[in-house]
């Protein structure tokens, strides 16, 4: 489910998933299928031809080093060989990595997708022109774990909707006084 988030809303994943798993009854059977058909379940999370060839690589790598579509083993490892074997998996990256730590298995992580960059940047939580992947392991170590899920979520709900990539509202934004870039997105024009 979190390789059909990438580059789409909840909504569309919601229904890519439920198209998955209606099309499809066990993993093995989306292994063993044609990427076509992968492809025409997911279609309504976007990216489908890619995230067809993706999920199938993942479920691949897993059986092949589980012996089994199986990741309960997982559940035995610490957090940062659970990230290490995650990322290793075929486009696997720090942020989905990040994703099945906190969301799947309640764990210490702090997803950075484009809402949380975009947010981090803009109040100066990271340092100008940090990437995504950089961000994600400069605010880990910086925030309380207890927080993590809470200001994640938060961060999301304010980037879409007041933290906006194109307008932001910073007229509107509870966090104003604090951020480093809202008076000159304001003053030149961008932001309302």
């Amino acid at each position: 489910m979190t390789v059909l988030s990438q580059h789409t809303s909840d909504t569309n994943t919601e229904r890519a998933f439920a198209g998955l798993k209606q099309r499809f009854s066990v993993w093995s059977q989306v292994v063993a299928a044609d990427p076509t058909e992968v492809a025409d379940a997911i279609r309504p999370g976007g990216l489908a031809d890619t995230k067809a060839v993706r999920i199938q690589a993942i479920l691949s790598t897993i059986e092949e080093r589980e012996g089994s579509l199986d990741l309960a083993r997982l559940n035995e490892l610490d957090d940062d060989e659970v990230d290490a074997y995650l990322v290793s998996l075929p486009g696997v990256g720090p942020k989905t990595s990040a994703c099945v730590l906190l969301f799947s298995m309640g764990r210490d992580a702090f997803p950075v997708d484009t809402h949380v960059h975009r947010v981090a940047l803009r109040l100066g939580l990271v340092p100008a022109q940090t990437t995504a992947d950089r961000a994600h392991r400069l605010l880990l170590p910086a925030i309380a774990p207890e927080l993590h899920y809470e200001l994640h979520m938060q961060l999301i709900r304010h980037g879409r909707e007041i933290c906006k990539a194109a307008r932001p509202l910073c007229t509107e934004c509870t966090l104003f006084d604090l951020c480093e870039s809202g008076p000159q997105l304001l003053a030149s024009g961008v932001a309302r």
